[in-house]
């Protein structure tokens, strides 16, 4: 199987309402936050990981366009990633499939993405101590009181808060030239869907600004999705 290129998609996260990607917490103390979001070990400052951005264009595009695919009927009756692992899946192809049934002939994953850190303006923000997260108290209401009862404090990214995107992607010999269309079409539905958790309940609304794949602008808004 020959590699052909690896193509390099940049640009910037815009976080639109507050993001909460979650740390979890084996312990919390009294009075210490209830759900904190993922820092950086070292600096602590706010990160995106890769994982949560690939992991969530997987699951919207196998809803979207995968769930009919013969090659994925798995996840309609699992719920869970198609691991078919055949040259002809694009969920396999573009995200990968387990080991144990990955055709060898599909060669590697093709989608690569990155962690993404705090754009410049906003890491010098967070440097100087200029960039507090928020904490958003999320309550239980009393269906006969109608009132809120336990609050619990989430914390999350606030708007307006900008990370820088990348990611690869390589092109095997063969490959079909839409598989890179999907990325687009998976980061297109992040934007009319949600990032993290409590989408639901308004977090998690971002944006793809500045993108562009090998110094070539990329309109996501002109994505056709149908």
């Amino acid at each position: 199987m020959k590699l052909e290129k690896i193509k390099h998609l940049t640009g910037t996260l815009h976080v639109l309402s507050g993001l909460h990607i979650g740390a979890g917490r084996d312990v919390i103390e009294i009075g210490g936050m209830d759900q904190p979001i993922i820092k950086h070990p070292i600096t602590s400052a706010p990160y995106v990981p890769g994982s949560s951005i690939k992991g969530k264009m997987r699951s919207l595009l196998e809803i979207y366009y995968f769930i009919n695919n013969p090659g994925t009927r798995k996840f309609v009756g699992e719920g869970k990633p198609c691991g078919c692992g055949e040259r002809t899946c694009p969920a396999c192809v573009i995200f990968g499939a387990a080991s144990d049934k990955k055709d060898i002939n599909i060669g590697p994953t093709r989608l690569l993405v990155r962690d993404a850190m705090l754009s410049g303006h906003d890491q010098d923000k967070f440097d100087k101590g200029e960039l507090p997260m928020e904490v958003k108290y999320e309550n239980i209401i009393h269906r006969v009181k109608g009132v809120a009862e336990h609050p619990r404090p989430l914390e999350r990214v606030p708007a307006g808060v900008m990370f820088d995107f990348s990611m690869s992607f390589k092109v095997f010999e063969g490959d079909d030239p839409s598989f890179l269309d999907f990325v687009y079409k998976g980061l297109r539905l992040i934007e009319l869907d949600a990032l993290g958790g409590c989408g639901s309940r308004g977090c998690g609304q971002v944006r793809f600004d500045n993108l562009a794949c090998d110094g070539q602008k990329v309109d996501l808004a002109s994505q056709n999705l149908d």
